[in-house]
């Protein structure tokens, strides 16, 4: 993976799940306990969800070949989606499914009491390292935008993930503590499937959000506004092009970028003008914004025709032959 600072916020997050994993499964075990279940299910699901990041990162590493000529770099999209998927299944719905099923058959914890309170304290404290980290990870790229802004722009799926992961992982421990505590007060059962269920809805809300927004990444996003007014100030800035008629901009992966555009040259331009105007913008294109590999630029004649469809727009209809 090219982002150290995610490859960092991963292992933190799966090395403090597994540990928290293994004690909820020997908590359950000794106590019956199904929020402790439900919370150990969502940590062995934390953890196989982190060890997907991690192969993502591996896989798009790999050079572009003849059968996918742009690389492999949206791997980490694909990779992330699935998380999405694990974490919705695998820890949303189970959590949901045992809720009910407690409810409905509601059973005191009646042996080794108060092992579930330690184990969650403990647990509290090995995912709030982990969150940390990944708060400390996600401040460089995140700069000035507010956290709900970087969750839904990051153009790398692994820091937005571990970020939303160890939130829910935090909430839920909480639930499961608040659920627990009350259950060895009342000696109502009740109060433990309340705390699995809640578990449940608030990992489906967690899965959902990243559906949607590794969803639009995968269909292929566009620069960022401000990568985009870089890229086109480096090319209006071109002495040899006169202007941008239109561009588009997509992500190849995180950090790498696809840029087409048709630019405007001179009418009286000889062939080898236009190629090494062509150059000079393409060299200063990959200055302004350095993840601008792939560009392919398109010289064309500036016409009223263009100006009507306007720069940025596509044309309706059939396009317009040569502008």
């Amino acid at each position: 993976m090219s982002s150290g600072g995610g490859s960092r916020a991963i292992v933190a997050a799966l090395g403090a799940n597994l540990g928290i994993a293994a004690t909820k499964f020997v908590a359950f075990g000794l106590t019956g306990s199904s929020s402790m279940l439900a919370e150990a299910i969502h940590s062995v699901a934390d953890s196989g969800n982190q060890l997907l990041l991690l192969v993502g990162g591996r896989r798009a590493q790999r050079e572009a070949d003849e059968r996918h000529p742009f690389g492999y770099g949206r791997e980490r999209y694909v990779f992330g989606f699935i998380v999405s998927v694990v974490l919705f299944s695998v820890g949303g719905l189970f959590a949901l499914y045992e809720g009910v099923h407690k409810w409905q058959h509601p059973e005191p914890i009646e042996s080794w009491k108060w092992v579930p309170v330690v184990v969650l304290v403990v647990s509290i404290a090995l995912e709030s390292f982990s969150f940390r980290t990944a708060v400390a990870e996600s401040r460089a790229p995140k700069g000035e935008q507010s956290w709900v802004q970087f969750v839904r722009t990051a153009k790398a799926p692994e820091l937005p993930v571990v970020l939303l992961e160890d939130a829910g992982a935090l909430t839920g421990l909480v639930l499961a503590l608040f659920g627990v505590v009350l259950t060895l007060v009342t000696d109502d059962g009740r109060w433990d499937a309340a705390g699995t269920g809640m578990i449940g809805l608030l990992l489906v809300v967690i899965a959902t959000v990243l559906a949607v927004e590794t969803k639009s990444l995968l269909l292929g996003e566009a620069a960022s506004p401000e990568s985009v007014a870089r890229i086109r100030a480096a090319l209006e800035q071109s002495p040899r092009v006169e202007r941008v008629i239109h561009m588009r901009t997509m992500h190849l992966g995180p950090e790498e970028l696809l840029v087409a555009a048709k630019v405007a040259v001179r009418h009286d331009e000889t062939a080898a003008a236009v190629a090494a105007a062509i150059d000079e913008a393409e060299v200063a294109v990959r200055a302004a914004v350095p993840i601008a590999r792939v560009i392919y630029l398109e010289p064309d004649v500036w016409s009223d025709e263009a100006a009507a469809r306007g720069s940025d727009l596509p044309p309706v209809g059939p396009p317009a032959g040569g502008h």
